[in-house]
């Protein structure tokens, strides 16, 4: 009787359900899942038949946790899915609170277009799009482009800080040179004025360059036992996560090995 009234007050008792708010050791519904690229391909391609990108805005097979369908979520923190831009697409230009990544998976020459300046995107590419920052993606290239998209909905979601805009047209003006970030800030190099930022301010990590200092990390230092070869995509202008709230790496395993964990 006493649960009753209180309900209708919108109260519940702690000592009920103590026991799964204080956990003994870390829970989680995440489950275990591996994605095969041939399949997600094939269900993008038949997508690319039934809706543009225009019409969906982006294009994207969401990847959901088996441990949490319906939530849009990888991981609890994460969402990821897979975005396809066919030849001639455009995804038009918008912006919102939550940050963005991209791992090119297939195809090279499309582009990202952010706050003003294209980044041209190729295979293994590692490429980001900070918090309200304007973004589209286009492809004038004769073949589709598919990436793997992770942003951190959850986290901004769980804040209740959500909010998003669309610029209107298909897209932005580009008022930057291509390549002018990397050429700020990819050479352990830095403009004198250069503002801090919790954010890399570097638009792509391209993947020629992150292979070639895998191979040299591989032939001048002993594999992690865990990790074999890995390195972390930073900031350059404070050594911290490119994105804050997303920690992103690339890694090398030797060719037949397992790790013991």
């Amino acid at each position: 009787a006493f649960y009753d009234r209180i309900d209708k007050q919108h109260m519940t008792p702690l000592w009920n359900v103590l026991g799964d708010l204080v956990t003994p050791e870390p829970r989680s519904g995440c489950q275990p899942f591996a994605w095969r690229f041939d399949e997600i391909r094939a269900a993008m391609v038949e997508a690319g038949g039934l809706i543009t990108a225009k019409e969906a805005e982006r294009r994207v097979l969401i990847l959901e946790n088996p441990g949490l369908r319906g939530q849009s979520k990888i991981t609890t923190s994460m969402y990821a899915g897979v975005q396809l831009v066919l030849p001639g697409e455009v995804a038009p230009a918008h912006r919102h609170t939550q940050s963005a990544l991209r791992f090119v998976l297939e195809g090279e020459g499309a582009h990202t277009a952010v706050n003003g300046e294209k980044t041209m995107m190729r295979y293994g590419d590692f490429v980001i799009t900070p918090h309200m920052a304007w973004h589209d993606h286009g492809n004038e290239t004769d073949a589709p482009m598919f990436w793997l998209d992770g942003l951190d909905i959850p986290v901004v979601s769980f804040l209740d800080a959500s909010f998003a805009d669309g610029l209107g047209e298909d897209a932005q003006p580009i008022t930057r040179p291509t390549g002018q970030s990397l050429a700020e800030f990819g050479n352990n190099l830095m403009p004198d004025n250069a503002e801090r930022s919790i954010v890399s301010p570097l638009l792509n990590y391209p993947y020629d360059r992150s292979r070639e200092s895998l191979e040299a990390l591989r032939r001048g230092a002993d594999p992690d036992p865990c990790h074999g070869w890995k390195l972390r995509y930073t900031n350059p202008l404070d050594g911290g996560d490119a994105i804050p709230t997303m920690g992103t790496a690339i890694q090398l395993l030797g060719a037949g090995s397992t790790t013991p964990f």
